[in-house]
Order: structure tokens, then C-alpha cells, then sequence
């Protein structure tokens, strides 16, 4: 009996190890060139936009690879005013569906900060990371004082949506960088919001 409670428990645990690796996606990260996207990609940068940013990943825990593209006008150097108009950039999530295939799933004006947002330091966007089903939006900009912000949104397969799972924030002055003041906003303080309603500008 001994031995036969060894064996269950030996087939027990590998098949935990075997379903937890599954879990995990097998689909790495990836940055594309934005100004050599492929035709597929391409055909979804809406008329008067140019791609800033495309990030190759995992974003519903299929077997396909999927793509975040952040895109701006070109003049938005000339037309974007932090204070009272913000010349916005959009980011869509599109959904590969095999065979080169995407479909775009969802769409935020209100995700990345505008290109005047980083104050003297510049344009604060710093890119996307994907890691299985998760993808954030990470930014930096500032002056003397210099702050960063990060914000993370989980697929969730039940809503069949992304929601904003945290949203973290560092600030420190360039004279003393390691006094960092670190601030980190989860679901438990600002509830349910979807991808599509978050705004970065309101936060």
C-alpha cells in the first residue's frame, strides 16, 4: 500500500508540473520594427496615423501570437498640448488568428501618455511588455523630478476583455535617486475597469 501511495503521489505531482507548464505561455515578447510592419499589421494603423510602437506577445493565452500597436500622427510634436489638449495615441490590441491573421479586439485612446506628457525630459513612452495574457504600458518622464508609471492589465477569459490590475508609480529628484517615493494602485482600491475605460489623463 506504501509503495502504491508513492506512485499516485509521484503521477500526481508530474501531472501538476505538466498542467502548470501548460498554463504558461510558450510565446515570447517580441518588439517589431513599426516602420516595417507587415502588410497584415499595417491595414490596421487608421488613416493619418503612423505606427510608434508594435510589441508581438500573448495576450489571450491561445496558441496564436497577438500585437499591441501604439500609433500617433506625425505632427503631433506640433499639435499636442499637455494642459489643454492632448494629441492622443491610440492603442489597439489585435488577436492573431492563424495564418498571418489578426482581428482587432480592442481600442484605447486613453492608454499612452501624449508626446508633450514627459515634461521636459520629453516623450514619456517607454514601450509595451506582454508576458502570458498580461501586458503593460510603461512610461518615464519629468525634470529635476523624474517619475515613472507603469500600467498593467490582465486578460481575463471569463469577461473575454482586458482589465487594469495595477497601476505603479515611482518619483525621485535627480540629486538624491535612490530616495525613491513608490506608490501602487491595484483592483482592491479602484475596482473593475476595462481596458477600453481606463484613462491615463484622469489617474
Amino acid at each position: 500500500m506504501i509503495k502504491i501511495a508513492k506512485l499516485l503521489l509521484i503521477i500526481l505531482v508530474i501531472a501538476v508540473s505538466v498542467f502548470a507548464q501548460n498554463g504558461k505561455s510558450k510565446i515570447k515578447s517580441e518588439n517589431l520594427d513599426p516602420e516595417n510592419l507587415p502588410k497584415e499589421l499595417k491595414a490596421f494603423i487608421p488613416s493619418g496615423y503612423e505606427a510608434l510602437n508594435a510589441t508581438k506577445g500573448d495576450l489571450n493565452l491561445d496558441s496564436f501570437p497577438d500585437v499591441i500597436l501604439v500609433v500617433r500622427q506625425p505632427n503631433e510634436h506640433e499639435t499636442s498640448d499637455v494642459v489643454d489638449h492632448p494629441t492622443k495615441r491610440p492603442l489597439l490590441i489585435l488577436i492573431g488568428e492563424g495564418n498571418n491573421k489578426y482581428r482587432l479586439a480592442a481600442k484605447n485612446d486613453n492608454a499612452v501618455y501624449c508626446v508633450d506628457c514627459g515634461g521636459v525630459f520629453g516623450d514619456p513612452f517607454e514601450g509595451i511588455s506582454i508576458k502570458n495574457g498580461i501586458f503593460s504600458v510603461e512610461h518615464y518622464g519629468g525634470s529635476a523630478w523624474r517619475w515613472t508609471k507603469i500600467i498593467t492589465f490582465k486578460y481575463s477569459p471569463t469577461d473575454k476583455n482586458w482589465l487594469l490590475t495595477r497601476v505603479g508609480s515611482d518619483s525621485f529628484h535627480v540629486s538624491d535617486p535612490n530616495k525613491v517615493k513608490s506608490t501602487l494602485k491595484t483592483a482592491k482600491s479602484f475596482g473593475k475597469v476595462l481596458f477600453e475605460k481606463y484613462d491615463v489623463y484622469k489617474d
